[in-house]
């Protein structure tokens, strides 16, 4: 006599339509992660980019503000600038790189800080020798492409500088600019310039005054 057969019960008291509603919630579930994915993965990116890109800016607008000071105590001597890129340099420190600064500008300024004239501008190409009047020099990775504030040209005597002038000592100013290369694979998802983001930082000091 042939067997008899029997349909297979469901365990513990589950429906073979229960199975199926799982089956279906965690294909689901699978669904939903493909999509939220690189929202989440381009959050992520965004947030470590955003971690580079301001500490560079608070690296540069350091780095400003020292070589401004350095440039207020500098005064009009021989080599002031020297002194006042080695500033810079000094005052770059990872993860930023003093290769990405594209320019540093040194100009008047007005007591809000705005550009009077032309600046003193370098490049961070080739470099510069400067010789101090104690006879010691210094070299740096710079080159000079404008000279509109030159050294000599520099007042800081508490009287004036130009006696049919009522003015006191400048007002110098630093400005740097520099470029951010991306870190992360950002760019590939928002878009944006491929040779980075580029940007500059000022600082205003007003000079040590002299008799």
């Amino acid at each position: 006599m042939p067997a008899r057969m029997h349909a297979r019960s469901p365990r513990h008291g589950q429906s073979v339509d229960g199975r199926d509603r799982r089956e279906k919630s965690r294909g689901q579930a699978l669904v939903e992660f493909a999509l939220v994915f690189p929202i989440f993965f381009t959050l992520i990116l965004g947030v470590i980019e955003f971690a580079f890109v301001f500490n560079a800016l608070l690296s540069v607008n350091y780095a400003a503000r020292d070589a401004a000071l350095a440039a207020a105590e500098a005064g009009d001597t021989t080599g002031a600038d020297c002194v006042i890129l080695q500033a810079v340099e000094s005052a770059m420190g990872p993860p930023t790189d003093e290769d990405r600064i594209q320019s540093v500008e040194i100009y008047e300024a007005n007591a809000n800080g705005g550009q009077i004239g032309s600046p003193t501008t370098y490049t961070r190409t080739s470099s510069t020798t400067c010789n101090f009047l104690d006879g010691t020099t210094a070299t740096v990775p710079y080159s000079r492409t404008a000279n509109g504030y030159p050294e000599a040209n520099r007042c800081n005597i508490l009287g004036g500088c130009d006696p049919l002038l009522t003015d006191s000592v400048d007002n110098i100013a630093v400005r740097i600019t520099y470029t951010h290369v991306w870190v992360t694979p950002l760019r590939n998802f928002v878009g944006g310039n491929p040779g980075g983001l580029t940007f500059d930082r000022s600082s205003v000091m007003r000079m040590e005054p002299i008799l």
